[in-house]
């Protein structure tokens, strides 16, 4: 069945993902969590991508926020169904580096899943913030830790309880964004970095990205057991010794 809420574009070695709504300025509303979800499981497992950018359609917001008429009737067991914050939690886990190309606004959820993603670039134009107090809730997405490990405990309390929305060169200046571009080169910006990304060792990045993602987590001992597994899992001794196992039971023995 065809994506209403979202496109997938392959170009080249990495690919775009494009939030589709724009005539709520890309709101994310819970199909778009959803389609999202299931575009992420279908190209995790493609080790071609190099790369994959996440964009807005019609270039007055990335995402400015989550659809406020749904946050309206959630209640407390919504809260524990964790319907933004698995979807992110599954984007900054994807093996392959995510770039977020961010015209217009990025506010509320759309700025945590901008969070989310590896590398940031956004337009002059460009306005990024965490306004939920304002709304009588929490940024409850990830912000409250991804913000700290990417501005600072100070900023990103600041950020928070204000619910200040910041512009580009403020963004930057407090190494939210790691590029700004006029408007009109945001994604060229974008598909320039990914190019850069792709020309590297698609095997080396991910690996990269493993370290560098439980390292953010303060757990390092994750990349290494997920390292240490990858490497079991493409040994000879382990294919050798799984067949005699199977081989064994289907013959009936221990």
């Amino acid at each position: 069945m065809p994506f209403q809420t979202i496109t997938i574009e392959r170009e080249g070695d990495w690919g775009v993902l494009t939030l589709n709504r724009p005539e709520v300025r890309n709101a994310i509303d819970e199909r778009m969590v959803r389609e999202i979800h299931d575009a992420l499981k279908d190209l995790e497992v493609d080790d071609t991508l190099g790369c994959l950018i996440f964009t807005g359609a019609g270039g007055k917001a990335f995402a400015a926020g989550a659809d406020i008429a749904q946050l309206l009737e959630r209640r407390h067991r919504d809260a524990f169904r964790r319907i933004n914050t698995a979807l992110f939690r599954m984007i900054e886990d994807f093996p392959a580096p995510t770039i977020a190309a961010i015209s217009g606004y990025a506010l509320g959820g759309g700025c945590e899943l901008a969070l989310a993603c590896d590398l940031r670039v956004c337009g002059e134009g460009a306005k990024l913030g965490q306004p939920e107090v304002g709304l009588g809730i929490i940024p409850g997405a990830g912000a409250t830790y991804r913000l700290p490990r990417l501005i600072g405990h100070a900023r990103a309390r600041e950020l928070i309880y204000t619910g200040r929305v910041l512009d580009a060169a403020q963004a930057a200046a407090w190494g939210l964004v790691n590029r700004v571009v006029p408007d009109h080169q945001v994604m060229d910006a974008a598909r320039e970095l990914a190019a850069e990304i792709c020309r590297q060792s698609k095997l080396a990045v991910r690996v990269a990205k493993v370290n560098l993602v439980a390292a953010a987590r303060g757990s390092p001992e994750t990349a290494a057991e997920i390292l240490g597994q990858a490497l079991l899992f493409d040994s000879p001794d382990k294919t050798a010794r799984m067949t005699a196992f199977l081989e064994r039971r289907k013959k009936g023995g221990s």
